[in-house]
């Protein structure tokens, strides 16, 4: 999207999914900067570390839900 790449997107909801590892730790800046720009562009951007997938998938996932079917 633009110059930067996502992890995972909805068009028609505008959401974008980032699943952030152990390296987002040490670019918080750059991250901090592609979601203003993405929000800037409407999307939502919900993050995830990688360990709340792995350890906490049902709550995330409920997450996710629950975001796609807001209006």
């Amino acid at each position: 999207m633009g110059k930067f790449i996502v992890d995972f997107v909805c068009l028609e909801k505008k959401i974008i999914i980032e699943l952030d590892g152990g390296q987002h730790m040490d670019q918080e800046k750059y991250d901090a900067d592609r979601t203003r720009w993405l929000e800037q562009q409407g999307y939502q951007v919900l993050r995830f570390w990688n360990n709340q997938v792995f350890d906490e998938l049902d709550s995330v996932l409920k997450m996710i839900a629950r975001n796609l079917q807001s209006d």
